[in-house]
């Protein structure tokens, strides 16, 4: 049977992986380069499992430019988790404040009161998550033991074009940056960095595995409380080794890595190459929808995010429809978040420019079709 071309999947997370990823996995599945094992079967103190963990860690560093006064960590718990794990290895019992720029950093602030003082230090509540807040009016407070931000809201589309300096307005604390839904889309400036935390569902591999980068000098900090095998001291100096390791999720992701690193776009490569493809299918679809009298998207153009894109149908009675003629056309999960309502295509690292393009064709005939 032959068969035909796969479905462009616009799902959120677990999102679209590079299908050349999924084929290596799945020629993988029983054996692993001749060892008789799979990886998911695999002891993950194994010289086997070691030494793909090894490449998996020398890659995302490469990928990502990590400087080597940054520990790359292997964990579990997901981005929620980490907004535990954060403050507990962070805070100090002291405070930390929290840039509130849609519905993940404010569930990061919430969490986080549990195990420290969460000052609120700017919110863009009151645009309804559709701008973000001048730096220069964020209330920074002078002990806080870090700032907070999302650098892309999955849910409601903003991400922030560049990390915010944070010695040019005064604070001498570390950022830490919940960068999930926007790893390995950009480069990093580490500079301005502190700690950066994501989980891998949705740039970089299957769900299970959480990726943290800790500056050395934020080890050894953790309250009593928190679990050993979440203290990123004890996961620094057992190489991600000291509680099992998600070893399928850490073996994807290292593939997908070596995935990234190959990518060219002219004499680009790596990330580098892949922030101009994403540069060109975000403004594909904004040019779009900005040029429809039928679409709308509420997000104000200089902090629109190029991984998660929300639009309504001015008619939302037409909702439905619109999705089922997507599915028909091979264009799935466009629903967008139930917080939010209308649609969202996200068109992460995995999405070709072919996806968008596909995506604009049917949204046009739609209108087309429908106005």
């Amino acid at each position: 049977m032959t068969q035909g071309p796969r479905p462009y999947n616009f799902s959120a997370g677990p999102a679209a992986m590079p299908e050349a990823v999924l084929q290596r996995a799945a020629s993988d599945m029983l054996d692993w380069q001749g060892s008789g094992m799979s990886v998911m079967e695999m002891s993950h103190r194994g010289k086997e499992f070691g030494a793909i963990c090894s490449q998996a860690e020398a890659d995302i560093r490469t990928l990502l430019a990590v400087p080597a006064h940054f520990h790359i960590l292997f964990m579990q718990g997901g981005g929620l988790g980490e907004n535990a794990i954060v403050p507990m290895n962070l805070s100090r019992g002291a405070g930390a404040d929290f840039v509130i720029t849609g519905s993940w950093s404010a569930k990061s602030q919430k969490e986080a009161q549990r195990y420290c003082k969460a000052n609120v230090a700017a919110s863009n509540a009151d645009s309804q998550h559709t701008r973000l807040p001048d730096p220069a009016t964020w209330q920074l407070a002078r002990d806080a033991s870090y700032v907070h931000i999302c650098s892309n809201e999955t849910i409601h589309g903003i991400e922030f074009q560049e990390l915010p300096d944070l010695a040019a307005l005064g604070s001498d604390a570390p950022l830490v940056i919940d960068f999930s839904s926007h790893v390995a889309s950009r480069p990093v400036d580490w500079r301005r960095v502190g700690l950066a935390f994501g989980g891998a569902q949705k740039n970089l591999g299957p769900a299970g595995l959480t990726i943290v980068i800790v500056r050395d000098d934020l080890l050894g900090r953790a309250l009593d409380i928190c679990p050993t095998a979440f203290n990123y001291k004890t996961v620094a100096e057992n190489k991600s080794m000291y509680n099992t390791p998600p070893t399928w999720g850490i073996y994807v992701a290292g593939l997908t890595f070596q995935w990234l690193l190959q990518q060219t776009e002219g004499e680009l490569r790596g990330v580098e190459a892949m922030e101009q493809r994403n540069i060109a299918k975000a403004q594909l679809l904004y040019g779009f929808i900005d040029a429809s009298s039928f679409y709308e998207n509420k997000v104000a153009a200089n902090c629109r995010s190029r991984m998660n894109v929300p639009f309504f149908l001015k008619d939302e009675s037409r909702n439905e429809a619109f999705l089922a003629g997507a599915r028909e056309a091979g264009l799935l999960q466009l629903k967008g978040h139930k917080s939010v309502g209308g649609m969202r295509a996200s068109i992460y690292n995995a999405m070709p420019l072919a996806g968008v393009q596909a995506l604009v064709s049917y949204m046009r005939e739609f209108e087309r079709s429908h106005a």
